[in-house]
């Protein structure tokens, strides 16, 4: 029985790098949790292979890798708005949208190496999992395993099943493809958080408040916002006034909860007015780009099941706040 303990103990321990390596593979956190459930059933019921391996991390790894690829065959490139199109000329409310399968989609904090958080957080923001999508899965798996997970080329040739001179060969041309990228997403870099809590504060009360004036002051001059699953995306001072006050309707009254996104990213779940018995329901998951203290753009992602993910109430009660 103690053996099985420690047979579980360690696939658990794994779970949460395996969910940053299937996150950034997938682009997606609901295809993400579900390809860590089935890796780690699978190696569970493999587990006699995995006990005789030389390097039973390598060999879990194999599975994961396995499954994304399984799953990435048919699967079209996910992206962010900004990265899709030209910001919309006319601003009206959003109607247009693409399927869930479409979006790369935000996770809650994942630490994969907590003892090497620098790398963590930089290969976990919403612009690197954009950039990986741009890889053939092959590729986009070798780079993960090498660069963000350090694994050494042997490690990840076995994790691969390829011979050690091919993931050479799809790391150079992986990472060719990524230095020579050119994509809207890649110019956002927020700062550290820590050095942001008066502007993340004032961005949560203005919102609140649905101060439209306060809210553009934040923004620098070339400030933008998007909506997943909606195409539609803002970009400049006038359009987004134009955008605040056509949806002000549907946000007066929202509240804000404070959640921990794609590396620490400053982060908040909306919750509208329009529930039962007067409760506040589960609208978006905003995570801002920061740039020299303004905020550079705001990811608005709607998607109610984000809120499961992300642990967060079902329905927000203003008297218990």
């Amino acid at each position: 029985m103690s053996q099985k303990h420690g047979e579980i103990d360690m696939l658990q321990e794994l779970r949460s790098e395996l969910t940053g390596y299937c996150y950034r593979m997938m682009g997606s956190i609901f295809e993400a949790e579900d390809a860590v459930q089935d890796t780690i059933l699978r190696a569970w019921q493999s587990w006699d292979q995995i006990r005789e391996h030389s390097s039973r991390r390598a060999w879990v790894y194999r599975i994961a890798t396995n499954i994304c690829l399984d799953r990435l065959r048919s699967a079209k490139r996910r992206a962010l708005p900004m990265d899709l199109s030209e910001p919309a000329a006319v601003i009206t409310e959003p109607r247009d949208n693409l399927p869930r399968e479409s979006w790369i989609w935000p996770a809650p904090d994942i630490v994969d190496d907590p003892a090497n958080l620098l790398i963590s957080r930089e290969t976990i923001r919403l612009s690197f999992i954009a950039l990986l999508q741009l890889l053939p899965p092959r590729q986009r798996a070798v780079l993960i395993l090498q660069d963000v997970f350090r694994l050494s080329a042997n490690e990840t040739a076995a994790a691969m099943e390829m011979t050690t001179a091919a993931v050479n060969s799809a790391l150079q041309r992986a990472r060719a493809t990524i230095s020579q990228s050119n994509l809207r997403s890649d110019q956002l870099h927020h700062t550290d958080a820590e050095t942001d809590q008066d502007l993340i504060a004032r961005y949560v009360e203005a919102f609140e408040q649905y101060n439209i004036d306060a809210l553009l002051a934040l923004f620098n001059e070339n400030g933008s916002l998007s909506m997943p699953p909606f195409t539609m995306w803002v970009h400049g001072s006038p359009n987004l006034s134009t955008f605040y006050h056509t949806t002000r309707n549907h946000c007066l009254g929202s509240r804000l909860l404070p959640v921990r996104a794609n590396g620490n990213s400053p982060a908040f779940a909306q919750y509208v007015p329009g529930g039962q018995d007067g409760l506040l329901a589960p609208w978006a998951v905003h995570v801002l780009e920061i740039s020299h203290n303004k905020i550079a753009h705001i990811h608005h992602f709607i998607d109610a099941e984000l809120f499961v993910t992300f642990g967060l109430p079902a329905e927000l009660d203003l008297n218990k706040i």
